[in-house]
């Protein structure tokens, strides 16, 4: 270690006794592992506490135990023998076994899903063996458990085809080219985050688009799936709430005022509806993120879903389940602020018209197929992407609800390994997640929940993936007694109110943006810098700005077991180590507030990872607690 890097280490040492954020100089031992017994169940939740969020409805329905065997229908089940008879779905054959899978899919999503409910689901039970598959499965059948015979006995080998495979990559070749993969009126970006093994997502296409879906050709159809929801079509513009000119909802309102013209049609009370908030220039300077020579976008990183509790016709109003945690302008410049780039952006109250909701997975392993020419080892440690145009998803979660993931063991998947993009309420718990081929330039390797609420992240393992991520506009979840050797990465996007406890991570000094062979650099474009991943990343406003803004308010870390190993070869040592202080970051007690240092705020969190926020600068570190958990009553 050299002696710069010890003085650091030192100069925090002070910090981290008193219970401030930073280093603490002495070696750290391996972490207990993940806590896979963990009681989540609805009777073990801890009542909320006074001053911070209430998570106690975190995870599946809000906050009620997963299914048992008794929530099955014995009438919509699909064995192992009955795939194999009907649907020719044969284990260790070498067959792709694609069209067999999305059939009995399909089959239930026809005869089962419209009669079935959370106590009424489906099975489809897979046989142990090696099962082959090409092309992304539509999992679109509501009500639904996909079963193996056991986390490693039933293994997913996933080869995308040529369909399937990105055909557009980025000039540079650094990544597919979601701008440029396009067919008519269809973009590439509508795919975001792009293609998966499974994919829990409505296929339902807008009559708009009906004749360019029926044109398409069969590695750009999948590209108008959905699309109802993704453009808004059925989204409603707002008006300004009576009295509070330019805002149609502040922080804490559960109703939202409608334009008097908004049709409400598509809106129904126990749906989900999305209130997203455009970006305005006052909400970038409150995120520190101007001036800047990043474009601005024209975005709505304040967005919720939430479920609907009354419409009124009449007064042109919708009411939801619970208070709003932002404010809500009518548009981009309804607050007072100036056009970005010229342009006026509306707010909008989006109902959810195709939401999938109750699927499982359960019990089984999936891979991808190595990329020709690339190794597992080439792979470790080397945050690049080895193969552009195979980076596919495990399992793709949007625009999904009250669905989980459980007893699951991924091993190199093409990016992410799990992924949401837009879903509520879901349960991720007790999961292996092993590797990816990659985890470079445009965000790729990330075990990653994006625009993702109220959920559970609980008992999960992950080895060499790039971040543990929530990013844009994530909230309420809560992350706890995981194992992983990555970083918390809270990426950018106004993510607010999640928990982090009991986890552990581990994050050695490979773990960082530069260790990189090929297609490096990070999510908005840049090139590798010359820092180290740390334990906790927060997303500065005048670095994140160029793709989605700061980290919002109050993200909490308690009682998580963090070391960094800061040089090669040196020990690990702990960071944030106080395991009884409260550590809200983005907030001063009251409000957000930017991480600043001296009263001026940071421009990256890279080479700012050590300091002490506390006291006024970013962290508030004043609330203190000697329970086990802010979740649970009990942990055992």
């Amino acid at each position: 270690m050299s002696r710069k890097t010890t003085v650091a280490i030192v100069a925090v040492a002070a910090c981290a006794a008193a219970g401030f954020g930073g280093l603490s100089p002495s070696a750290a031992a391996p972490g207990p592992g993940a806590l896979t017994t963990l009681d989540t169940s609805a009777g073990n939740r801890a009542a909320p506490i006074p001053g911070l969020y209430d998570w106690s409805k975190a995870g599946f329905r809000g906050g009620q135990n997963l299914p048992g065997a008794d929530a099955v229908n014995p009438s919509c089940t699909i064995t192992a023998a009955q795939l194999a008879g009907t649907y020719q779905v044969k284990p260790d054959d070498g067959v792709d076994d694609t069209a067999g899978i999305q059939s009995a899919i399909d089959k239930i999503h026809t005869s089962c899903s419209p009669s079935a409910s959370y106590t009424k689901l489906s099975l489809i039970t897979f046989p142990a063996g090696t099962l082959n598959v090409t092309h992304e499965i539509h999992v679109d059948a509501n009500y639904l458990i996909l079963r193996g015979a056991g986390t490693d006995k039933t293994k997913f080998v996933y080869k995308p085809d040529k369909n399937t495979e990105y055909d557009v990559v980025t000039p540079d070749g650094d990544q597919w080219d979601q701008h440029e993969m396009n067919y008519e009126d269809g973009s590439g970006g509508w795919l975001w985050p792009g293609r998966g093994l499974f994919r829990v997502q409505s296929r339902g296409v807008d009559p708009s688009y009906a004749s360019q879906y029926k044109s398409a050709p069969a590695n750009r159809k999948d590209i108008f799936e959905g699309t109802i929801n993704v453009h808004w079509k059925a989204g409603a513009k707002l008006r300004e709430k009576p009295g509070d000119k330019g805002f149609a909802a502040r922080a804490g309102d559960k109703t939202v005022y409608l334009a008097t013209s908004a049709k409400t049609t598509n809106m129904k009370v126990g749906g989900f509806i999305n209130i997203r908030a455009a970006n305005t220039m006052k909400f970038y300077q409150s995120m520190n993120a101007v001036p800047t020579t990043w474009p601005l976008q024209n975005l709505h990183m304040r967005q919720q879903w939430f479920t609907i509790t009354a419409i009124d016709t009449k007064n042109h109003t919708v009411s939801v389940d619970k208070p709003l945690e932002y404010d809500v302008p009518v548009d981009s410049t309804s607050d007072g602020s100036a056009p970005i780039d010229g342009t006026t952006y509306a707010s909008k109250a989006s109902p959810i018209v195709d939401p999938i909701v109750g699927v499982g997975f359960e019990d089984f392993s999936f891979t991808q197929a190595a990329p020709p020419g690339v190794t597992e080892e080439q792979a470790k440690d080397n945050y690049g992407n080895l193969a552009p145009s195979l980076a596919m998803q495990g399992i793709v979660f949007k625009w999904a609800a009250n669905s989980w993931v459980r007893g699951i063991h991924s091993m190199m998947t093409g990016s992410h390994p799990i992924v949401t993009e837009e879903a509520k309420n879901l349960q991720i718990v007790n999961n292996e997640l092993d590797g990816s081929w990659n985890k470079g330039k445009g965000g790729n390797g990330y075990f990653r929940g994006s625009r993702v609420w109220d959920s559970l992240y609980a008992g999960n393992t992950t080895r060499d993936l790039r971040h543990f991520t929530f990013q844009w506009s994530a909230s309420g979840n809560v992350v706890i007694g995981n194992d992983i050797d990555s970083d918390f990465n809270i990426h950018g996007g106004y993510e607010r109110n999640n928990l982090f406890e009991l986890n552990t991570n581990r994050v050695s000094f490979a773990h960082r943006s530069g260790n990189c062979t090929a297609h490096c650099g990070d999510e908005g474009g840049d090139a590798p810098d010359d820092s180290s991943w740390f334990p906790i990343y927060w997303s500065t406003g005048q670095k994140a700005v160029k793709w989605s803004g700061s980290s919002g308010p109050r993200n909490v870390f308690f009682d998580n077991t963090m070391t960094k190993q800061v040089t090669a070869g040196a020990a690990y040592t702990p960071y944030y180590p106080d395991h009884t202080r409260i550590y809200q970051f983005g907030w001063d007690g009251s409000a957000f507030h930017h991480l600043d240092v001296g009263g001026t705020p940071i421009t990256d969190w890279a080479h700012n990872e050590q300091r002490d926020y506390t006291g006024g600068h970013g962290v508030d570190a004043s609330k203190t607690s000697t329970a086990k958990s802010l979740f649970l009553k009990n942990v055992s």
